[in-house]
């Protein structure tokens, strides 16, 4: 028997190693393929169990058919390559499936003789799965960095060094650097000197503890150099081995708030219209000073300023133009003040000055001169120049007081004192002053309660006409007569009903009596006389003035006509042009309207002649001396001649002479009025007096 085989079994064992090679093929994962000229000559079964095609379908196609076009030049490439003897690298492409999904592959081709001829074998796993899991993580980082990029939030990562490892487009657009330029700098670079330390702990703790450490308060730095408050958050950044590896951080931009805080806490401490310390934080620095000067036997002054007649600015021009004055006063103050002063608004027109470190009464006496100096200077309000003057009370620390309620309060009182001393002047503290001051707060106490307790009465002053030696008119004069303080003068009690604000009501009851009086004489018979109210510039001056008479004429069904309204001529000077206006308002309503005082106040014939009135009160200083001064026959000739010249009512006022009533006769004035006549009397002392007359009128004219 030859131990030579056959054909037969030489062919059974080519089959049987043809099968076993495919099941090692198909076992390993690896489709094969052969391409020849372009087109499939073999195809593994794995090859055509993943790709879903039959032998049929494939032997004798082109194979770049099922090759995605994107990927077509790529797979020709590699072959072309393969066919010169070369090897590739492998290299993806999409294979379109007979159900036309795309199947990712990774493949390997050469160069082989198959049958004969060159062709190409390729190997091929399929990745599918790895590139749509690489897709998924591609799309969620891209989702990621989206979110970090879009985000309001500034955010940013560091490795251990500090050194940035990427930062998002927020935190660019705050910092005005760019990722490149971030990507080459530190955190110490970006943080503002005072943070660095702050932000160096945070990230310690982290690191240490490799909890978070949130809100951290820290100041960055802009690339314009602007400061930037922030509140950073910080992560710690871990590898795949749960090690640190350095920091993840957001930073919250808070500018915004921390300005607002600061605006907060400036407005808390000082005046919003002139940026002045206010009343509370100057209190602070007061008690400050004083426990300084305390320590080291030093003395100190407190100026109390007062602006003089500002509410008649404010009232006259408008708000508008009084916040304009007190910023011009504010910046004035600054100006003659050095800089070691402080200088205050306490509300309103009132200011206050601290001078420490004082060892001579004239360094104070020299401040208050400059304040007083700069204060007058002209200052332009409404297109027109003003001067306003003020009024300085001075307390000495530690002579006058020892706290600083105590030495605020004696600046208050000296201040007063410097008001009633004809203001624009400056007074120190004294302790007669303080008595003084003590009379003052009585008669403001006892003032505010007198209305309604009904101590105020009205006595009458008649007028009478030099020509039919009628009584024509009659003045309404208010007394004050108090149960503790006895009788008080107006003189006493005006000033102050005025600068409390009390003159308003108690104008309205002197209006609304003597209009009623009026009316209840004419009721008794007598005949119709026309009653003079004066009126202050706090009166005059209130928005509901109009009203007032209106509703008071109305009330008491008094004729407009016999009521004639005084005002000082110092009032018209003060603010011509709105006084036009109000005074036509009033004479529109039928209401005389009379100067008293007239021949003090410097008016001239051209700016008289521009007013509304009907009479003009000689001023009773000119009228006293009469009789022996020339000066004053000279001037009162000259003011009759005036009123003659506008066809106006000339009334001398404080005739207590013969001689003096002889003169006004010869130099035909129309009206007097005075104790030569008669003194201020009661209303039932005026009826009689009124009736008398009439009654000794009518037998002489028998």
């Amino acid at each position: 028997m030859s131990d030579k085989p056959d054909k037969r079994s030489q062919v059974l064992k080519q089959n049987e190693l043809s099968h076993l090679a495919e099941d090692i093929i198909a076992n390993i994962g690896v489709g094969f393929y052969i391409v020849q000229n372009g087109h499939f000559v073999y195809v593994s079964p794995l090859f055509l169990d993943l790709s879903g095609y039959s032998n049929k379908d494939l032997i004798g196609e082109s194979s770049l058919n099922h090759v995605h076009p994107d990927d077509r030049e790529k797979v020709r490439e590699r072959a072309i390559i393969s066919l010169k003897g070369e090897n590739p690298e492998a290299y993806e492409y999409r294979f379109i499936r007979k159900n036309n999904d795309l199947m990712w592959v990774l493949e390997e081709v050469r160069s082989i003789v198959f049958r004969g001829q060159r062709a190409t074998l390729g190997s091929f796993l399929d990745i599918t799965e790895r590139k749509n899991m690489e897709e998924r993580i591609r799309q969620s980082e891209e989702r990621y960095r989206t979110i970090l990029d879009e985000m309001n939030e500034a955010y940013f990562e560091v490795d251990l060094k500090g050194n940035f490892t990427f930062v998002n487009d927020a935190l660019c657009r705050r910092s005005g650097y760019s990722k490149e330029e971030f990507l080459k700098m530190g955190y110490r670079a970006r943080a503002a000197k005072d943070s660095q330390d702050s932000l160096y702990n945070g990230f310690n703790s982290v690191f240490r503890t490799g909890e978070p450490v949130r809100n951290i308060p820290s100041k960055a730095v802009a690339k314009d150099g602007t400061i930037q408050f922030v509140e950073v958050s910080v992560l710690p950044l871990k590898n795949e081995e749960g090690k640190i590896v350095g920091f993840r951080g957001v930073g919250y931009d808070v500018t915004e708030r921390k300005r607002a805080e600061e605006r907060i806490q400036f407005l808390a401490t000082h005046d919003a219209l002139t940026g002045l310390p206010n009343r509370l934080l100057f209190g602070q620095l007061l008690k400050h000073a004083i426990q300084s000067a305390q320590r080291f036997k030093r003395q100190l002054a407190l100026f109390f300023i007062d602006l003089d007649r500002f509410k008649m600015i404010n009232d006259s021009l408008g708000h508008e133009a009084g916040d304009q004055l007190l910023q011009e006063i504010a910046t004035r103050l600054r100006q003659v003040l050095r800089e070691i002063d402080i200088v205050a608004r306490l509300g309103g027109d009132e200011f206050v000055v601290l001078i420490e470190e004082v060892s001579k009464s004239h360094q104070v006496t020299k401040v208050a001169r400059k304040i007083l100096s700069a204060i007058i200077k002209p200052v332009v309000l409404g297109g027109q120049d003003y001067r306003i003057t003020a009024s300085i009370g001075i307390s000495i620390y530690p002579k006058d007081a020892q706290d600083d309620q105590s030495l605020m309060k004696s600046a208050d009182i000296a201040m007063y004192l410097a008001k009633e001393e004809g203001k624009n002047n400056y007074q120190f503290y004294t302790s007669a002053i303080k008595s003084q001051s003590i009379q003052r707060l009585a008669l403001e106490t006892h003032l505010r309660q007198a209305l309604e307790r009904h101590e105020f009465s009205l006595h009458y002053q008649a007028k009478l006409d030099f020509k039919t030696n009628q009584i024509t008119g009659v003045e309404a004069l208010l007394r004050w007569q108090n149960p503790d303080l006895g009788f008080v003068t107006p003189t006493q009690f005006i000033p102050v009903a005025e600068e409390t604000g009390l003159i308003l009501p108690l104008g309205r009851w002197v209006l609304k009596t003597a209009c009623a009086q009026n009316v209840a004489w004419q009721g008794q018979g007598l005949p119709e006389v026309c009653t003079a109210v004066n009126l202050t510039t706090r009166q005059f001056m209130d928005d509901n003035l109009l009203r007032n008479i209106r509703d008071t004429l109305k009330e008491t069904s008094l004729a407009p006509n016999l009521l004639e309204l005084e005002i000082t001529e110092s009032m018209l000077m003060q603010n011509p042009d709105r006084m036009i206006r109000t005074l036509t308002e009033v004479k529109n309503l039928g209401v005389r309207l009379a100067i008293d005082n007239f021949g003090t106040g410097y008016s001239s014939l051209a700016q008289i002649r521009r007013f509304p009135i009907d009479t003009l009160k000689v001023d009773r200083s000119f009228i006293h001396y009469l009789s022996n001064d020339s000066e004053d026959q000279s001037i009162t000739e000259a003011i009759i001649a005036m009123g003659k010249t506008l066809s106006l009512t000339v009334v001398a006022d404080g005739v207590e002479t013969e001689e003096q009533e002889a003169f006004l006769r010869e130099k035909a004035c129309d009206q007097m009025q005075g104790y030569y006549f008669s003194k201020p009397i009661t209303p039932d002392q005026f009826a009689e007096l009124l009736a008398k007359h009439v009654i000794a009128s009518q037998q002489i004219g028998k």
